[in-house]
């Protein structure tokens, strides 16, 4: 009987703990417009600029093999489809690194205010309180991108480039789930080394600027210089930005492969044509010359997650400092 209590006020406290902090998060409206605003910030920007000199690059490549292609209405409609799919996947994916971010600023506000020293006094464990700070973290960033991807959707029903299934959706689904962990446990580890919360507004600054970059999400890895996409295998947030775009992605470049199929096979170069769009907008990574199929990059993510892991275990110290523990002091 008292084993099972234990557990009952374990799980009672996780989430009493986890509530507070969702509900100290939501109050600050403030805040809250302001994580909201980040992936709406990058569509708004991709929207009015980004997405005309997507499409000239695509326009070029059907200019290259023929420019009647430029007045077939129903292939541009595929084109524009497969461009903003891959546009918007990829805001999606950064999204869960720069939302869990400005997440992690509860963590570091409450070290700052003294907060996390009552809860070092208390008789919570610790376990439980970093356990609570990461499942609110995941929480937040998983509701927010789920918000942005219903904007997504709505868009490309707007635009007339819905193509995707219902196995696609859950696809999608799943695949945030997945980048969302990597995410929160990669920010985590950046923020348990930062104590106040001027710092954390100028890291949030700077690695949310850097970061769409390094991953691939506003422009194709593979017009970068082979060094660079080999440095960009390095980073989680690469793998995760991949896999949304295979979620996203692989219905369109199947219709769009039919219909050149179907409709263009008097072209001598209407497979040059997919291989030049998919190698541009498509989803497989290549580093050291050997191509990621999308399989073998959900695998190389979990590698990420199991490191991340550890590395949140080995940055103890960094994570007592955060929760307000002090150490004992020297007898004299």
């Amino acid at each position: 009987m008292t084993t099972v209590k234990r557990e009952g006020n374990f799980g009672v406290t996780f989430w009493q703990l986890t509530r507070r902090h969702l509900l100290v998060f939501f109050r600050n409206k403030i805040r809250v417009f302001f994580t909201l605003m980040v992936p709406f910030i990058i569509f708004a920007i991709y929207i009015f600029f980004l997405r005309d000199l997507e499409l000239i690059t695509a326009q070029n490549i059907l200019s290259d093999i023929d420019k009647t292609l430029l007045d077939d209405a129903d292939l541009n409609l595929l084109i524009g489809a497969v461009i903003d799919s891959w546009m918007l996947s990829g805001i999606l994916a950064i999204s869960t690194i720069t939302v869990s971010l400005q997440t992690n600023w509860m963590i570091v506000s409450d070290k700052e205010s003294g907060v996390n020293r009552d809860f070092a006094s208390s008789p919570i464990s610790r376990n439980l309180l970093i356990g609570s700070y990461f499942l609110f973290n995941i929480i937040v960033t998983v509701i927010i991108c789920c918000i942005f991807l219903l904007v997504c959707l709505v868009y490309l029903a707007c635009m007339g480039e819905f193509f995707i299934t219902f196995v696609d959706f859950l696809t999608i689904i799943a695949t945030l789930l997945y980048a969302s962990v990597a995410s929160v446990l990669l920010t985590v580890v950046i923020c348990s080394f930062i104590s106040r919360d001027s710092t954390m507004a100028s890291i949030n600054t700077v690695f949310s600027t850097a970061v769409g970059f390094i991953i691939g999400a506003y422009m194709p890895l593979a017009t970068m210089p082979g060094w660079v996409q080999n440095v960009c295998g390095f980073f989680s947030g690469t793998y995760s930005c991949s896999l949304m775009r295979y979620s996203f992605m692989a219905t369109p470049i199947n219709v769009l492969t039919e219909y050149v199929q179907n409709n263009l096979s008097h072209l001598s170069e209407a497979q040059a044509l997919i291989g030049e769009l998919t190698h541009s907008f498509g989803f497989n990574l290549e580093f050291f010359g050997i191509t990621v199929a999308p399989d073998m990059q959900a695998v190389a993510q979990l590698v990420f997650i199991i490191v991340l892991v550890a590395a949140n275990v080995f940055a103890g110290k960094n994570l007592v400092t955060v929760f307000g523990s002090k150490k004992k002091k020297k007898k004299k």
